[in-house]
């Protein structure tokens, strides 16, 4: 969001602020967070910013890493309102200014990450809102295993360059020890490279699979669930969205709210409160979610103690 506004703008253009979307996805990936973006809005309208009274203009950086910091530069440039950024373009947008409000969206713990110095008490420029999916890795690990009992050897497939990749491989290391769950790690951090992870993992003798956090997975849902329907292999995945897009199961929030959640915070602070004041929002809750037909698919039979938890069943 921006302002003030230049010169010989049309009147709606003079009565809205802007706002600037900075994300690090390609192409593919910006049109199918079409969604994210809309959650976003939507948060906003149900703020009183309504359509013509905010305009949001998307930035990407095609999946190259080393293009944020001269996003965030941008940006800040501009002299935008407030910035709304995935986890990593939240990062550079931090370095890049000390005084734009920045909301962040996050699967990892935004106070080891280094984003705030404290979820109560951001402090500073930033806060923003958790679906805080790595922290509850180890959790999806076990349920994993309960949904495939049989399966003597799990695969984790991880993005290494997800800023919180350390914390979260020592949080599945740390599950797998205290289930006696044995498990095999590969990585991949491109899209090309995740096709090339799955062929491993399909010779492999890995019963099933789970798929790590991280934006470069958000964004390859799609990509992620064929996969796994092409090798017939079991997946967990950390967002509740990828089941009902045909993955076997996820246990984690809502990313879809998450963003929507982030929309209001952004109104909040248009209305004149500051983001270091405003507590970074954590999930109120995380959902089991299954997809049955899926299961069949895979000749798996849900445990009924298992679909009694869900919160989610897709038949």
């Amino acid at each position: 969001m921006e302002a003030p506004l230049r010169h010989g703008r049309s009147q709606r253009e003079r009565n809205s602020r802007r706002c600037r979307w900075s994300d690090f996805s390609d192409q593919r990936a910006q049109k199918k967070a079409g969604h994210l973006v809309a959650a976003v809005r939507q948060g906003l309208r149900e703020s009183g910013y309504t359509n013509d009274k905010v305009v949001i203009e998307a930035r990407w950086a095609n999946g190259q890493m080393e293009r944020l910091p001269r996003l965030a530069a941008e940006l800040v440039t501009l002299k935008v309102a407030v910035i709304v950024a995935s986890f990593d373009a939240a990062l550079a947008a931090k370095k890049a200014t000390e005084s734009i409000p920045i909301i962040f969206l996050t699967g990892a713990d935004p106070v080891a990450a280094g984003l705030v110095s404290s979820i109560n008490r951001p402090g500073g420029n930033v806060t923003g809102v958790s679906f805080y999916d790595v922290p509850v890795t180890g959790k999806r690990l076990e349920l994993l295993r309960q949904l495939v009992p049989k399966a003597e050897l799990i695969a984790i497939l991880q993005d290494p360059t997800f800023a919180a990749h350390q914390t979260e491989t020592s949080l599945i290391e740390t599950a797998a020890r205290t289930l006696g769950q044995k498990i095999i790690t590969f990585k991949a951090g491109s899209e090309q490279e995740i096709d090339a992870a799955f062929s491993v993992i399909a010779k492999s003798s890995a019963g099933a699979l789970l798929i790590g956090s991280g934006q470069l997975f958000n964004g390859r849902r799609s990509q992620l669930v064929g996969l796994a329907a092409l090798h017939a292999i079991p997946a967990s995945y950390a967002l509740t969205e990828v089941v009902a897009a045909g993955g076997l199961m996820s246990y984690g929030a809502s990313i879809t709210d998450a963003y929507r959640r982030a929309g209001i915070y952004a109104a909040r602070i248009l209305n004149g409160e500051k983001p270091g004041d405003l507590p970074v929002e954590l999930p109120d809750k995380y959902e089991l979610s299954i997809n049955l037909k899926t299961a069949k698919a895979l000749g798996l039979t849900v445990p009924p103690t298992l679909i009694a938890r869900a919160d989610e069943v897709i038949e």
